[in-house]
């Protein structure tokens, strides 16, 4: 028995694919064979290209569910099909809860939440004719773990994750749906989140892997669930986090967690 992850034939679509985690996952796609389609609210500097095959570019806000209907028959129309759609889009300025007004949490829960629902609601159809449809959605350590300054980042992520167990089984067994939750991920933009370079060097220490994941490290943990290897997992959260974070107490006890 031959094992493949080839994806030529396939279209992908990536929420927020043109920087960042997204980008990364577009790019893994893109090297595996995939056509994808990528949006985001502003145009990336520069398509990602793979030995002349390049990511396509529409310019759709996924908080607004007309924007997505529409680009999803656009891609119908232009591709003909949709076989697997990365929930990538996402994000939080932060700021603690008091101080963010009830129109600022919404926003956060709308692009983080009710975006995922939007291009779920869209994609569904053409998922189901594809027969081997996958749906992935990016999630966060925010959904299980607290996150002081991101509260309704973190919320909205646990409500993806429990959007993807329901709709497991509800679209099963034509569309697989499963999630990736990312740890600490190191993209152009982490510094300002991280610090400095030491800053951000102290805070992969606090990962027992040592290292920050890359947006490829992403992309290859979807390429996997989205392959005909993962063809039984549905309803499923795949941790992408390095082993997570070490427990605060062993840095206060001796010889704790040593070899």
């Amino acid at each position: 028995m031959t094992y493949e992850m080839d994806m030529t034939d396939r279209v992908v679509l990536v929420t927020g694919g043109g920087r960042g985690v997204g980008a990364g996952i577009a790019e893994v796609f893109l090297r595996a064979g995939a056509s994808v389609e990528i949006c985001g609210r502003r145009e990336p500097e520069s398509a990602i290209e793979v030995d002349e095959r390049r990511t396509h570019f529409s310019a759709v806000d996924i908080r607004e569910a007309d924007q997505v209907a529409d680009w999803i028959a656009d891609i119908e129309s232009r591709r003909g099909r949709l076989d697997i759609v990365v929930n990538n889009a996402g994000g939080a300025p932060f700021a603690e809860f008091g101080d963010g007004s009830p129109r600022f949490h919404a926003k956060i829960n709308d692009l983080n939440f009710m975006g995922v629902v939007h291009v779920a609601h869209a994609a569904y159809p053409l998922l189901r004719r594809s027969g081997s449809g996958v749906m992935l959605s990016v999630t966060s350590i925010s959904a299980r773990r607290p996150s002081p300054g991101t509260a309704v980042y973190g919320a909205a992520k646990a409500a993806v994750e429990s959007l993807t167990t329901s709709l497991a089984v509800e679209w099963a067994p034509g569309v697989r749906v499963n999630a990736v939750s990312c740890g600490l991920v190191a993209t152009p933009g982490s510094t300002g989140h991280y610090g400095s370079d030491e800053q951000a060097a102290r805070v992969a220490a606090t990962i027992p892997r040592g290292v920050l994941a890359t947006p490829q490290d992403v992309g290859q943990a979807c390429l996997l669930l989205a392959s005909p290897l993962a063809e039984h997992v549905t309803g499923a959260v795949l941790d992408v986090d390095g082993g997570g974070e070490r427990p605060a107490f062993l840095q206060h006890t001796p010889n704790a967690g040593r070899s």
